[in-house]
């Protein structure tokens, strides 16, 4: 057996000491973006520090905690918190949590961000279905053995963000008159904002949004088969003629605007898989 999947039975020991559940559902909740856990019913939770083989959050707004129970009539296990590339941790250790949520059964995976928005029709707390992606941030977490037992050595990505759960995303959007855009989202390293001249390029080779996650787990998840839905929260206008100086008080507070309407969406979502 491989390292990676030794380090991942640990894991699952820990687990499987509370709870021999399946969990059909994985959900990564983004900066500033931790409010959905209100609305799950806990079984049990987890501090990523109780974990085998995690690493810890370091960013302020992510609580650092595996979260365990039932949403909108599923089982779920939530990340309340990710991991960066900017904080220094490799990509396996990034997507480390998604190939531990294929061992508890997750086939569906429900990922959130916050970004800046590059396309001129969006605004701060508007919502971005994710259809697409470009990844620039210079590593790729399939890089090195492939492990066959999750998925193969080239995996295809025309379809990252599954386009059921998008279209059944949009239909609850609607329903509930929430406004969203589709879009893409262009993954950079980070950890500063870009420059006026960085934006415009980012805009101009296709990207809607910019943020500095969810592209590592999205592949990740491809790779083993899992869908993905993927959603930003616009908490920043990134346009180069009128840029402004952003401080993270303010993205925390867009955040914290439009999180009631992703987290509507999302709990629809999954009572209507």
């Amino acid at each position: 057996m491989s390292e990676l999947l030794n380090k991942i039975d640990e894991t699952l020991a820990v687990i499987r000491e509370k709870s021999d559940k399946e969990y059909s559902v994985g959900i990564v909740l983004g900066t500033g973006l931790g409010g959905l856990v209100t609305d799950i019913e806990v079984e049990f939770e987890l501090d990523y520090s109780e974990l085998p083989n995690f690493v810890h959050s370091t960013v302020e707004s992510h609580k650092g905690k595996l979260i365990f129970g039932t949403l909108s009539g599923k089982n779920v296990v939530v990340m309340q918190g990710r991991f960066h590339f900017y904080e220094g941790y490799t990509m396996q250790e990034i997507t480390y949590p998604i190939r531990l949520m294929k061992k508890l059964g997750v086939k569906s995976l429900f990922v959130s961000n916050a970004c800046g928005g590059l396309n001129p029709l969006y605004r701060r707390g508007d919502l971005m279905i994710m259809n697409d992606h470009i990844n620039l941030l210079g590593d790729n977490p399939l890089i090195g053995k492939n492990e066959d037992e999750f998925g193969p050595r080239f995996p295809d990505m025309s379809e990252p963000y599954n386009y059921e759960l998008i279209e059944l995303a949009e239909k609850v959007a609607l329903e509930n008159k929430i406004k969203v855009h589709q879009g893409s989202y262009v993954a950079v390293s980070g950890p500063n904002l870009e420059t006026k001249a960085e934006y415009r390029f980012l805009r101009t080779i296709g990207a809607d949004v910019v943020g500095m996650s969810t592209v590592p787990e999205c592949i990740v998840a491809n790779h083993m088969g899992i869908r993905v839905l993927g959603m930003s929260i616009i908490t920043d206008e990134c346009f180069p003629d009128s840029l402004k100086a952003v401080v993270l008080e303010e993205i925390l507070e867009a955040a914290r605007i439009a999180e009631p309407k992703m987290t509507k969406i999302i709990k629809d979502v999954i009572g209507k898989m």
